[in-house]
């Protein structure tokens, strides 16, 4: 069957596909329909932070399907409570609320940041600034929060209440506060915008303005948090707790689920039917997400993702070519800057085995899995200095 060639004909095409069809998953590898095998430094876009198929989430899975595939948010529910004790507990804040994607938590966040100021009697404390190059989003309110203008095109007339400045930029992000702000909505590490780690005494700063002006901080770790920058939550490695943060992709440990997770003063605000989603909190999801965050803890992932993350950023710096502007990230967000484009260098990758993408038109953007080996990243090394060094 050509599944690429059949599904042309009935899936909108809003995607810049791989011309395979992947059919089985295994830790670090994935494999197409003809057998073919790739070592996979996607890891779903952070989604599969364990590999794929981890045999513990799997039997999570399995366990969960048997006894309940879905509860509505009528109820209460165990999984989700198990869930949302460890997220409060670790995370530092108060309240969780269970959603289906990232987008859908960085709406929610958006939502609740506006609620907790009309509560207070100042409704027109509602705008939100957001950084240049940042990703927050598909839906209306989102992909207008989001600083790149191409994801904007064609959906006009977009939401009001937003504005931008650049990331690590405190005198153009001060210079921008007026009365009518409610918050300050940032990626501590902006991923599809270039990788860019956020400067620590910026953020800091950034958090005593909040304070300064009562505005909320939020931060959106759909890409950036759950392990993948060396801390559960990115904003530990700054020492900066925000008031509300977002979370989704590895959340439920390849099942879709996103979450926003708020101090309890600003949760509070989201009373008795102020916000819902039919499927937040999956009991599928959600034992799904127990099961991550067991074993991020009982395999030491995130003391993996240290080590692998110094080990990578040495090998990728000792690649001998002039095309290499930059090596940067943080934890196993890693983006190399190329003078030649990246496109070109992605495809090389794909044609020899190994799959990585683009964040922008010169920046290579890596995501293996937290738990990788040295072996693996050594053989994805190989074929990027194989892809980069092409034409030197």
């Amino acid at each position: 069957m050509n599944i690429p060639e059949k599904s042309k004909n009935v899936i909108m095409n809003t995607y810049a596909r791989y011309p395979i069809a992947l059919v089985k998953g295994q830790g670090s590898y994935v494999f197409d329909e003809d057998g073919n095998k790739y070592l996979d430094f996607i890891s779903g876009i952070s989604v599969n932070n364990l590999g794929h198929c981890h045999p513990d989430i799997v039997a999570a899975v399995q366990n969960q399907a048997a006894s309940m595939l879905h509860c509505s948010n009528l109820f209460w529910s165990e999984p989700q409570l198990n869930l949302a004790e460890k997220l409060v507990a670790k995370s530092g804040l108060g309240k969780v609320f269970f959603a289906n994607s990232g987008a859908e938590a960085n709406e929610g966040a958006i939502k609740l940041a506006r609620k907790y100021f009309f509560d207070q009697g100042k409704e027109s404390k509602n705008t939100i600034i957001t950084m240049d190059k940042s990703f927050h989003g598909r839906t209306l309110a989102t992909l207008t929060a989001t600083g790149q203008d191409k994801v904007k095109v064609g959906f006009s007339p977009l939401m009001p209440g937003f504005k931008y400045v650049p990331f690590n930029d405190f005198a153009a992000l001060k210079k921008a506060i007026t009365p009518d702000v409610a918050g300050i909505m940032l990626e501590p590490v902006q991923g599809e915008g270039g990788v860019h780690p956020g400067d620590g005494e910026y953020l800091k700063k950034v958090r005593t303005l909040c304070d300064e002006k009562e505005i909320l901080l939020i931060f959106d770790e759909i890409q950036c948090g759950l392990g993948r920058c060396g801390a559960l939550f990115c904003y530990e490695n700054y020492g900066v707790l925000p008031d509300i943060v977002t979370l989704a992709k590895a959340l439920g440990g390849g099942i879709p689920m996103g979450a926003f997770i708020a101090t309890d003063k600003v949760a509070a605000s989201f009373g008795n039917g102020t916000h819902g989603s039919t499927f937040g909190g999956n009991p599928i999801a959600a034992a799904a997400g127990n099961q991550y965050l067991t074993i991020l803890e009982k395999e030491n992932i995130i003391d993996n993702v240290k080590i692998m993350s110094k080990y990578l950023q040495e090998k990728l710096k000792k690649i001998p070519s002039t095309k290499i502007v930059d090596v940067r990230g943080m934890g196993l967000l890693i983006g190399i800057e190329v003078s030649c484009g990246s496109g070109s260098i992605v495809q090389c990758c794909f044609n020899n085995g190994l799959l990585v993408l683009a964040a922008g038109a010169d920046v290579v953007r890596l995501l293996p899995p937290l738990n990788c080996t040295k072996t693996q990243i050594d053989e994805a090394v190989k074929i990027l200095e194989k892809a980069i060094m092409e034409d030197e």
